[in-house]
C-alpha cells in the first residue's frame, strides 16, 4: 500500500479539505505528535474557516526528529480527534494539510535564517519540552545551530532584524509558568551574553509579540494496535506512519495586547483559541478543575476497587463525589464567568469518560503529596475562608490519600511503598523518597496519630494544618469510616 502524499491521497478518494500550496507563514519549533495534534490541526481549521492560506514549516528542535518521514509525506499526516462529548462517543478524523515542509536545524540551519528573513512570516510557535526554555551559556551566536532553542530563537530574530523585517507574534507552548515571558527573559541575555545592539533590542522588545499560553489538550499520539493500524490503513486506501490522536477537547489560552486575537486567524475560524490579558486565572481552571478532579478522586475510587478513569465515570456514587466536589466546592472559588467554570467542568466529565482511552488511576496516583497540596489545598483553604465550615468532599479526598498512603503497608522497597488493597492485590505508591519514608515510619500508628502527624507536616503542606478548626477530628472519622467499611462509603456519605 502507498505511503501518504499529495498524489496518493487524491487517489484515496479523500473528499476532507486539502489545501495543497500557501504562503509559508509560522515557523514551528517542534515537530511531535503534540503540537500537530493541537496548533497545526487550528491552523488547518484556519486554513478553511478562516482563509488563513498560511503554511507551517517544521523545525526539528533536537538532532533525532521525523524530518525524513515528514518530507517524504510533503507534511500531510491524519489526525483522529476521538472521545466523548456530552455523553456520545465522537471519532473524527481529519488529513491536515497546514505542514509544507520539516526542516532539521543540525544539517541545515541555512534554511532556517533563510525563513527568518521572509515577507510572508507571521508567526513562530514553540513547544520544546519544559527544558527547553532555558539560558545555557554555552550556546554562542555563530554556532550552526545554537545549542539552546532560546538562544536559535535569538539567531532567527537577529536575521530578520537586519533584514529590516517586521516583527511577529511568538506563541509559546511549553508547560512552565509564564511560558512566554520566560522565552523573552532568555532571549535578552542572550542579546546581553553576546553584545548584540541596542537597537537589536529595542526591536526584539518593540516589535515582536511575546505571549505566555496554556494548552490544553491530551494527545495519545500514535496508534500501537498493529491491528488498529492495519483496519485504518485499508479504510483510508494508504499507509500514514505519522498518523496522530489527540482527544475532542481542545483550548488554547494566549496572554497577548488588545488587537492581537483580530491579527491571529483563530477567532474568525471557531477554533477554540482565546486571546485574554492574562492567562494565570485559566491556568488556576485547568489545575483545580481538571487536575484537581483527578486527584480529588482517584485514590478513593482506586481503594474502592476501580483501576481505570472510565470506569468511575460510569459509577453514581464516584461521578457524583467529583461532580459535588466541583459544582459545590471548587467553582465557587475561582474568579472567571460562572456559565465558563461550569462548561469546563462539564467537559472534564467527558475528556474521563474517553472511550478509546485507558486512563489508570495508578498512573494519575503519582507524587499525590505535592498534587494534593497544588491542586486541592487552595481550594479547600479558599472554601472555608469563604464559608466558615469544611468542605464535604475535599476534606474526604484528604482522608482518603491518607487512606491510600497508608493502607495495610507490607515494605519499603527502591520502587516505593508497597501497600494492599481492600481487595487483596499489592500496589505501589511512588512518591518523593521523605514521603514514603514519612509513612512507612508510621506503619504501626494509630489513626488518631497517623492523622495529626500527617496534618502537622509542614513539609507536606507548607502550614500546620492541625490549625484548621475541626478538621482533624473529621479526617480522624472519615479515615476510620473508610479502613472499617470502604473509601465508597465515605464518598456517598459526601454526597448524601
Amino acid at each position: 500500500m502507498a505511503q501518504l502524499n499529495y498524489k496518493v491521497l487524491k487517489e484515496s478518494g479523500y473528499k476532507g479539505y486539502i489545501l495543497e500550496k500557501a504562503p509559508e507563514k509560522v515557523m514551528q519549533f517542534g515537530e511531535g505528535n503534540f503540537l500537530r495534534a493541537f496548533v497545526d490541526d487550528f491552523i488547518d481549521i484556519a486554513n478553511e474557516k478562516a482563509g488563513f492560506n498560511g503554511k507551517v514549516v517544521l523545525v526539528q528542535p533536537i538532532a533525532q526528529g521525523l524530518t525524513d518521514l515528514i518530507n517524504a509525506q510533503e507534511g500531510l499526516y491524519t489526525l483522529y480527534l476521538r472521545g466523548s462529548e456530552k455523553g456520545v462517543k465522537v471519532d473524527d478524523k481529519r488529513v491536515i494539510s497546514a505542514c509544507s515542509r520539516c526542516v532539521n536545524p543540525y544539517g541545515e540551519w541555512d534554511k532556517v535564517l533563510d525563513l527568518a528573513k521572509s515577507d510572508d512570516l507571521e508567526i513562530i510557535v514553540s513547544n520544546t519540552t519544559e527544558a527547553g526554555i532555558v539560558h545555557d551559556t554555552e550556546s554562542k551566536f555563530d554556532q550552526d545551530p545554537p545549542i539552546s532553542f532560546p538562544a536559535k530563537l535569538t539567531r532567527v530574530l537577529y536575521e530578520r532584524f537586519t533584514a529590516g523585517k517586521k516583527g511577529v507574534v511568538v506563541l509559546s507552548c511549553e508547560l512552565i509558568d509564564n511560558n512566554g515571558k520566560e522565552l523573552l527573559k532568555c532571549v535578552n541575555q542572550y542579546i546581553d551574553d553576546w553584545k548584540l545592539s541596542d537597537e537589536f533590542r529595542a526591536w526584539v522588545n518593540r516589535e515582536n509579540t511575546f505571549c505566555s499560553t496554556l494548552v490544553d489538550r491530551i494527545v495519545p499520539g500514535r496508534i500501537r494496535d498493529p491491528q488498529e493500524v492495519a483496519r485504518l490503513n485499508e479504510l483510508n486506501g494508504y499507509e500514514d506512519p505519522l498518523t496522530d490522536v489527540g482527544e475532542v477537547f481542545g483550548i488554547w489560552v494566549i496572554e497577548g495586547p488588545a488587537g492581537l486575537e483580530d491579527r491571529l486567524p483563530f477567532k474568525a475560524a471557531g477554533v477554540p483559541v482565546i486571546v485574554v490579558p492574562d492567562v494565570t486565572p485559566y491556568k488556576k481552571r485547568k489545575v483545580r478543575i481538571l487536575n484537581g478532579a483527578h486527584t480529588g478522586f482517584v485514590l478513593g475510587a482506586y481503594l474502592a476497587g476501580f483501576d481505570i478513569v472510565r470506569d468511575c465515570m460510569h459509577d453514581d456514587t464516584v461521578r457524583g463525589f467529583m461532580n459535588k466536589m466541583l459544582n459545590e466546592e471548587v467553582i465557587p472559588t475561582l474568579p472567571l464567568d460562572k456559565k465558563d467554570l461550569n462548561d469546563f467542568a462539564a467537559a472534564v466529565q467527558d475528556r474521563f469518560n474517553n472511550p478509546f482511552v485507558n486512563h489508570e488511576l495508578m498512573s494519575i496516583s503519582l507524587n499525590s503529596t505535592s498534587k494534593w497540596r497544588a491542586r486541592n489545598m487552595p481550594t479547600f483553604l479558599d472554601y472555608i475562608e469563604t464559608n466558615g465550615k469544611l468542605p464535604k468532599c475535599l476534606t474526604t479526598s484528604l482522608a482518603a490519600y491518607i487512606a491510600f498512603y497508608s493502607n495495610d503497608i507490607q515494605a519499603l522497597t527502591d520502587k516505593g511503598l508497597v501497600c494492599k488493597r481492600p481487595k487483596g492485590n499489592e500496589y505501589v505508591v511512588s512518591d518523593d523518597r521523605w514521603a514514603l519514608e514519612f509513612y512507612w515510619e508510621h506503619k504501626d500508628a494509630s489513626v488518631e496519630a497517623l492523622v495529626h502527624d500527617v496534618l502537622t507536616n509542614e513539609q507536606m503542606w507548607g502550614q500546620d494544618l492541625s490549625k484548621v478548626a475541626g478538621l482533624e477530628s473529621e479526617v480522624v472519622r472519615i479515615l476510620k469510616l473508610i479502613r472499617e467499611k470502604s473509601a465508597l462509603e465515605a464518598y456517598k456519605e459526601a454526597i448524601a
